[in-house]
């Protein structure tokens, strides 16, 4: 079994993969927007599509990614085109293998984000944070060694 996070960025999903290429040189495996999607037949009217208020989605807009950030693939696509991601209650976890590296990652996503915790050396680890990134995605960053 395998258990991978699907990201909804709520109409921003260019955005966000640009960001997140920038700052931990994540890599687009796969984009599909819903331009490439074969046409769908035509719905009853009492059934139209509430996911983008009853309208089809944006040809541009992203249907379905795939992005590689080291060894994790997240999926991501632009969900209901809201223009209002909400990621509560979860987190992505990213171990860094070196206090720079942890330090790099941080502030790089903590670019027009929220730090909840700036990182410090803990008890557990030399180099330990956690922010709220510009799209709303919660991220925890730890080094890989012991303090």
């Amino acid at each position: 079994m395998k258990v991978q996070s699907y990201l909804s960025f709520e109409g921003r999903c260019d955005e966000a993969l640009g960001f997140y290429k920038k700052a931990l040189g994540a890599e687009v495996i796969q984009l599909m927007r819903y331009a490439d999607a074969p046409p769908s037949p035509p719905a009853p009217p009492d059934n139209a599509d509430a996911s983008c208020g009853g309208a089809a989605p944006s040809p541009d807009k992203v249907m379905h990614a795939v992005v590689r950030v080291g060894e994790t693939e997240l999926m991501a696509s632009d969900g209901r085109c809201s223009g209002q991601p909400k990621f509560e209650g979860i987190m992505l976890a990213l171990t860094a293998g070196t206090d720079a590296e942890a330090v790099r990652w941080f502030n790089a996503l903590a670019e027009g984000g929220q730090v909840m915790q700036p990182l410090i050396p803990t008890f557990f680890t030399s180099s330990f944070g956690m922010l709220t990134d510009r799209f709303g995605v919660g991220w925890l960053l730890v080094a890989a060694h012991p303090a």
